[in-house]
Formats: C-alpha cells, structure tokens, sequence
C-alpha cells in the first residue's frame, strides 16, 4: 500500500483549487467572500500550502459548491 503523505496532498489539493479556480475565472477574493471570509489570507494559503495552512472538509465542500465540480476533483493528481 502506497505511504499516505498528508503534505503532499494538501499540496495537490490546494493546486487543484487553484486550477478550478482560475478556469472559473474567480480571484482569490471572489472565493475567499463566498466562503465568507474578508480576506484572501485563508484562500492564498491553502492553496499553496503556506507554513501548513490547508483546507478542510468543510471548505472543500463549499468551494466544491461554488466552483460546480465534485469535490473528487481536489483529490486528483
């Protein structure tokens, strides 16, 4: 069985919001206020997994909502 390297995929997930992000043509601010945030702080982190800052189930969920993809689609390499 393939080791689980949590960093690497928080990495790949954060990449992968990018990606769908960008198709969609939304900022980082435009997702960050539909999440409900004020800032792009938490966006802009997670998605380049600074200093460890990641996204949860919570936030994968509704940004699986906002973008219109199944939230499979973080997931993928």
């Amino acid at each position: 069985m393939e080791e689980l390297n949590l960093d690497e995929k928080h990495s790949k997930i954060g990449k992968n919001v990018a990606k769908l992000r960008k198709e969609m043509g939304l900022s980082q601010l435009d997702l960050s206020l539909k999440l409900g945030h004020k800032s792009v702080s938490i966006v802009a982190s997670a998605e380049r997994y600074y200093k460890g800052k990641h996204f949860n189930l919570n936030h994968l969920f509704k940004i699986a909502q906002i973008l219109e993809v199944d939230i499979c689609e973080f997931f993928k390499d």
